[in-house]
């Protein structure tokens, strides 16, 4: 018998092919690294009985980066990056230990049936997972067929049923344009991102960015925003005027008459019309026109379509969208949401789909008389060979889906409802009047068939005021005619709708990558979201876009993208080599680089308008150890301190608030110390500005607090107020806040457990004799004698937090964000450190009795 292992893109995809496949006779049990299941049954393979296992990666299995010391940015030059700096394939996420899940499932193995999504991407994963698995399985006999690809659009017993009947293989072609693509930008981003982030943050202190980041599409996404914004700024505004006519075909009834010259920019001019067609008494009709007019269903719904309404109708951000459509297509509501394609392939079920809905209360009645009466081929949209256009697969209630789910869920199903609709029919009446020498023209409409607008009734032909029943030379008494002044506005800030549609139009970015293009310029400070999702470039993101016009157009205009992404698609179709595509553009941008280096000035002029320099910002906080002068501190991201006599700035940690720590400073440097504090429920510690950016010790790496430093005697280091291994994590030590009495606690230094103990203590102090049972350091308390909860009046005690039965009740282990699958409770030795006499740097903890209350939390936890 065969054993076949089966791999989908997400555990959810996973389940729900191998319920279909198995009929649901499959059992189940978790992967060793707890994320991904497998699900095995038997079945028949390609006509041989077979061992199916089927499991799931969680997206890609790799990432490109850098090697080594070409991930440092104080090291390497940015201009390395484009050629000299090698880089390499990493798990994308190591604490899934996924490449190590897969050979573990992959061996013993003869066959390997690829699940993945059906786009670039998928393709890619392929080759990451055969990767991985393929040097543990069984070895084919000769040329025996061990590798197919499973192709399907949505999660329906036919669609995946079919595609294990019509199994093919990867294309590395495909792949290949996507490790191109990754290539490209990881080169060119980085190189751009570092050398402005460095530049430019070391000049000014208020950016409110802690990276000034460069993207290859990310910059012309921006481009677009800013530029709307430059026309909105420029415009001037023009007075203009409109001959305004109403006639009353009936006493208590008036029509309003459109000008047909519509409007003219001359008073003068506009005043002499205005006075001719006073002189005239009655309104004469020329002409009386009647048309039946079409407003055409839509085409069938793709990608960048359902981000457009998603955005501009349901006020949905494009990521958000994104997100919520893969998780109804991974649960079956919906087909495969990435698709180019308007077009439905002849053979396609839409009967099938259209049962489906037969019992919604929303559309049952307009589905029943569709399927009755009979239902229109949809229009002939564009055909891109990749998936049909999104479908609704399965019924669904808006009880099941909730929020957003159903309120997108609503949508695609109108949609689809409307391209097997009928079209729109009315019938456009058009009467043209002639008050004195001037035209003017009234058009209404009426419904004769609503078509698809019953489905999709924001389509609908709006009610108009209805039209007199009149021919060509009936004569109507004029209620009034005057001039109105207007001015011409200026345009609006862009939508997201508008947005991706210049994107789709310009070639920039993907229908997959269009919403994290536009997600990225939001999060990193370069537009605002402003109300009808409309994108407002702020200072920087304005700044930014003008720099690169200034320096060199094509780093913000979409050609040059969109002449790359022409590149990629032909490394997919197999017309254009991926070395020769890769070394050409990294070339161009190479010297687009250089020259961008070479002319940052240019940025530097339109950055000193708009920020000020680092010397001019921040508050003074605390002193500098060269020159004993105070430093700022800038609280604009990233944080910082900046020594303006010095001219030194030395990067804090984020996201926390900074305040100087008693007014200590360190024995290495004199540098004044600070604290960091995550808030009152989470971590601080203190830490010395020059030591945390160049780190005193070869143990110590660059980023480290007082918390992680080795120095032997000072009181603020590892070594004096280490007590013992972290419960949760391998490489932490649990260290004595001292900050943080009468509420005492220690916290981990490598995660985020934090131990509280002791409260209202007076004092606790660790001390230098360390546990007999754990070689942790022993902790000495003094309570107050009102509030000593130590026995017999006590109010002094000296003990190991660990497994001293007096402060037993006394520990509270409050917050585990980190947790670690190898944990077991007590069970097993763990690494400590501590510091003192007889402790030993990789001393041990081993809580011995299972009633101590560390490692019951520690079990607990896991």
């Amino acid at each position: 018998m065969k054993t076949v292992l089966m791999v989908a893109e997400k555990p959810s995809l996973a389940q729900s092919i191998a319920k279909i496949l198995s009929r649901g006779n499959m059992s189940s049990r978790k992967g060793l690294n707890g994320a991904c299941s497998v699900h095995e049954y038997t079945g028949s393979f390609i006509g041989q009985s077979a061992h199916f296992k089927m499991t799931s990666v969680c997206g890609h299995v790799m990432t490109l980066d850098f090697i080594g010391k070409y991930n440092s940015w104080d090291k390497v030059d940015p201009a390395e990056l484009f050629s000299k700096a090698p880089t390499e394939k990493k798990e994308a996420n190591p604490k899934l230990t996924m490449v190590k899940f897969l050979q573990v499932e992959g061996r013993g193995c003869d066959c390997i049936v690829l699940w993945l999504d059906c786009d670039k991407e998928g393709e890619n994963i392929c080759f990451e997972v055969l990767d991985a698995v393929l040097p543990v399985m069984n070895k084919p006999r000769s040329t025996e067929r061990t590798i197919y690809r499973a192709k399907f659009s949505s999660i329906t017993d036919t669609d995946i049923c079919n595609a294990m009947n019509h199994l093919g293989e990867p294309n590395r072609n495909e792949a290949l344009s996507v490790d191109a693509r990754q290539e490209l930008d990881l080169r060119i981003g980085c190189a751009f991102t570092r050398f402005q982030t460095k530049y430019f943050q070391g000049k000014y202190g208020n950016l409110d960015s802690s990276l000034i980041s460069f993207g290859p599409c990310q910059t012309p996404t921006l481009g677009f925003c800013v530029e709307r914004h430059d026309k909105i700024q420029s415009f001037k505004p023009e007075t203009y005027w409109v001959l305004q006519a109403k006639v009353n075909p009936e006493k208590e009834s008036s029509l309003t008459l459109d000008w047909d010259r519509v409007r003219v920019f001359d008073r003068e001019i506009a005043q002499m019309f205005l006075n001719i067609t006073k002189m005239a008494k009655e309104a004469k009709v020329e002409s009386v026109s009647k048309k039946e007019k079409v407003k055409q269903r839509p085409l069938a719904l793709n990608t960048v379509e359902m981000l457009r309404v998603a955005s501009a109708a349901l006020g949905m951000g494009p990521q958000h969208a994104m997100q919520i459509a893969e998780r109804l297509y991974t649960q079956g509501y919906i087909s495969y949401p990435r698709t180019e394609t308007t077009h439905y392939p002849e053979n396609f079920d839409l009967k099938g789909c259209l049962r489906q809905q037969a019992n919604n209360p929303y559309w049952a009645e307009t589905v029943k008389a569709l399927l009755s009466d009979g239902i229109n081929r949809p229009r002939k949209g564009h055909d891109a060979g990749d998936h049909p256009p999104i479908t609704p697969m399965r019924a669904a209630t808006e009880a099941e889906l909730g929020g957003d789910g159903w309120r997108l869920y609503e949508y695609i199903t109108r949609h689809f409802i409307a391209t097997v609709s009928a079209d729109c029919k009315y019938l456009q009446t058009t009467i043209s009047f002639s008050i004195g020498p001037e035209r003017f023209t009234c058009i209404g409409k009426v419904v004769t068939s609503p078509g698809f607008t019953e489905i999709m009734p924001w389509h609908s032909i709006p009610l108009e005021e209805s039209l007199p029943h009149c021919e060509k030379g009936d004569l109507f008494p004029i209620g009034e005619i005057k001039l109105v002044e207007k001015q011409t506005s200026p345009p609006d800030y862009l939508t997201e709708a508008e947005l991706i549609t210049l994107m789709e139009k310009h070639g920039i970015g993907t229908d997959a990558s269009i919403p994290v293009h536009i997600n990225n310029i939001c999060q990193r400070n370069y537009v605002t979201v402003e109300s009808g999702r409309r994108l407002k470039p702020t200072n920087l993101g304005i700044v930014l876009v003008h720099g690169y016009y200034k320096i060199d157009a094509e780093l913000v205009l979409p050609t040059i993208r969109s002449a790359v992404e022409k590149q990629l698609n032909l490394i997919a179709l197999g017309k254009a080599n991926y070395h020769q595509v890769l070394e050409h553009t990294l070339d161009i941008f190479k010297r687009k680089f250089h020259y961008f280096v070479d002319s940052i000035a240019g940025m530097d002029e339109l950055m000193e308008v708009s920020f000020s320099p680092l010397a001019a910002t921040g508050k003074p906080l605390s002193r500098c150890g060269k020159c004993h002068r105070f430093m700022k501190y800038i609280q604009a991201k990233p944080s910082r301190l900046h020594c303006s006599h010095c001219d030194d700035t030395y990067s804090l940690p984020q996201n926390g608030t900074i305040k100087l720590y008693k007014e200590l400073r360190c024995p290495l440097d004199d540098f004044e110390l600070v604290l960091w504090s995550s808030g009152s429920r989470g971590k601080s510690y203190p830490l010395c500005p020059y030591c945390y950016n160049h780190p005193p010790f070869r143990d110590m790496k660059k980023g480290m607090g007082c918390n992680e430093c080795t120095h032997p005697t000072c009181q603020h280091s590892l070594s004096m107020l280490g007590i013992g291994q972290c419960v949760e994590c391998e490489n932490g030590v649990l260290v004595l806040d001292s900050t943080s009495g009468p509420k005492w606690k220690m916290a981990c230094n490598k995660c985020n457990v934090i131990v509280h103990f002791f409260e209202n203590a007076h004092k606790v102090r660790v001390s230098p004799e360390t546990c007999d049972l754990c070689d942790a350091a022993l902790v000495d308390v003094d309570f107050n004698k009102a509030k000593s909860p130590l026995p017999g009046d006590e109010t002094q005690h000296s003990g190991c937090v660990f497994c001293d039965p007096v402060f037993q009740d006394l520990v509270e282990l409050k917050h585990a964000a980190m947790r670690h699958p190898m944990h077991r409770g007590g069970q097993g030795k763990r690494q400590g450190r501590g510091r003192g006499k007889g402790r030993r740097p990789g001393g041990r903890l081993n809580p011995k009795k299972p009633k101590d209350k560390m490692a019951a939390l520690a079990a607990y936890f896991v």
